[in-house]
């Protein structure tokens, strides 16, 4: 069964696996105020910071050393996204970001896409997306492209260190340079999401959603992470809300206007959703549930119901007034097309309704090489020089992606054992701190 938010606080739950989601957003940018989202925000290939409505956004040559810049000349692009780095390096295993971070802090990374066709041709390339150590999904932007929409994915993870590589690799179905567009790196709370173990898992979203509105993608300001929730409609009657909510009385921080509107029903009957659109692998998944009375606060402004999701119980005799409540489960299983069912409680005098809902689903984490051997080896790419282009990132991980020249075992500990560096043209002198590759049987 789903559990209740009764008010922020660290509360343990279930966990899922995940491969990442992509979604589609128009080529258009919001504007308002709340404290701008602490990270930081990079427009890929820029040569100069360049604002989107309240967001700066930087550009990436303090954050990545590989790959070459190139403009869109495509007309009526966001300023954002006229610009990308792209990677031509055929030999390289992988193509990576850093950007510093928290150790232990929670960070939602979101990657954008737009092809523009800046390398001439018609097609965008399809290639993998790594984070940290972890294997973090193929990025596909095709479909998306062809009807004049960017793309992004979106993953909640905690930082293992101090620096968060973000990388992209070819894999075989790459017939073209893999390009990025955007990468957005931004601090969550602790509360949002907490119920997750973020040593063993990120979450990829699936779907974050307003119900019965027909206006604009919320993001930032309104949404103070400046996350993407878009409007969902269906032949449910809609509804508007009479008082607002308390932002802060929810763990996950939704904004307001996710409470704005709702679809519902008529008493006596059964509200079915079928959300997210389209099919999900068979998997477990985060849910979060959002909901509000509609009517005028006042003592009979309650409604209580039950919750199924694909026929199982989600949660029973939810009581929902004007305050607004949340209800989650962190590890539900879904498969293919997912409704979700209200079922109103005897006697009660008006339908379910549904305002909001999240969707995510559980990545399990790659790992990471032991942190010894992270720190020789970042030390050695301080005292070399003409590195491979592939020398940033985790060494050994995901493990076909390691840098070229470094083999290594893979048991319990990730360690390096080897390092060839015959043909490789470095020049450079090597760290005394090369003396803590314990596992190191040969250089």
């Amino acid at each position: 069964m789903a559990e209740k938010e009764s008010s922020p606080g660290g509360q343990k739950m279930y966990i899922p696996i995940s491969l990442l989601w992509l979604v589609s957003i128009p080529l258009l940018s919001s504007v308002n105020s709340l404290p701008t989202p602490r990270g930081t925000l990079i427009t890929c290939g820029a040569s100069n910071a360049i604002a989107s409505g309240d967001l700066r956004y930087v550009p990436d040559d303090g954050f990545t050393k590989v790959g070459n810049k190139a403009t869109i000349s495509a007309p009526n692009v966001m300023p954002i996204l006229r610009n990308l780095r792209f990677f031509p390096d055929k030999s390289a295993r992988k193509y990576c970001y850093a950007v510093p971070v928290v150790k232990g802090g929670k960070y939602l990374v979101r990657t954008s896409y737009y092809y523009g066709g800046f390398d001439g041709g018609t097609t965008p390339p399809v290639f993998d997306q790594i984070i940290d150590g972890t294997m973090w999904g193929t990025v596909n932007t095709t479909d998306d492209y062809s009807n004049g929409l960017t793309s992004y994915y979106e993953l909640v993870i905690a930082a293992m260190g101090k620096f968060m590589s973000v990388c992209l690799a070819r894999n075989s179905a790459t017939v073209s340079d893999p390009f990025i567009s955007l990468l957005e790196v931004e601090y969550l709370d602790e509360s949002v999401y907490n119920s997750t173990d973020f040593k063993t898992y990120a979450l990829g979203t699936v779907s974050r959603a307003i119900f019965g509105d027909t206006n604009s993608t919320i993001s930032y300001p309104e949404d103070q992470y400046n996350r993407y929730w878009h409007p969902f409609k269906d032949e449910n009657p809609t509804v508007e809300s009479k008082s607002g909510v308390k932002m802060l009385s929810f763990w996950n921080m939704p904004p307001v206007r996710a409470f704005s509107s709702a679809l519902t029903t008529s008493r006596g009957k059964n509200l079915k959703v079928k959300w997210p659109q389209g099919s999900l692998p068979e998997s477990l998944y985060y849910i979060s549930l959002y909901f509000q009375d509609s009517r005028t606060e006042s003592p009979y402004s309650w409604r209580v119901f039950d919750i199924w999701v694909n026929g199982k119980k989600f949660y029973s005799n939810l009581n929902v007034t004007a305050d607004g409540v949340s209800v989650f489960a962190a590890q539900w299983p879904l498969f293919g097309q997912t409704e979700i069912e209200m079922t109103p409680g005897d006697g009660i005098p008006v339908g379910p309704l549904i305002n909001a809902g999240e969707v995510l689903q559980l990545l399990p984490l790659g790992g990471r090489t032991h942190t010894r051997d992270v720190m020789a080896m970042d030390d050695l790419t301080q005292t070399l020089d003409k590195l491979p282009s592939d020398w940033y990132g985790d060494p050994c991980l995901p493990k076909n992606h390691s840098w070229t020249g470094v083999t290594c075992s893979y048991g319990k500990l990730v360690r390096i054992l080897a390092l060839n560096f015959t043909g490789m043209g470095l020049s450079g002198s090597l760290p005394s701190s090369l003396g803590n590759l314990t596992s190191l049987t040969h250089l």
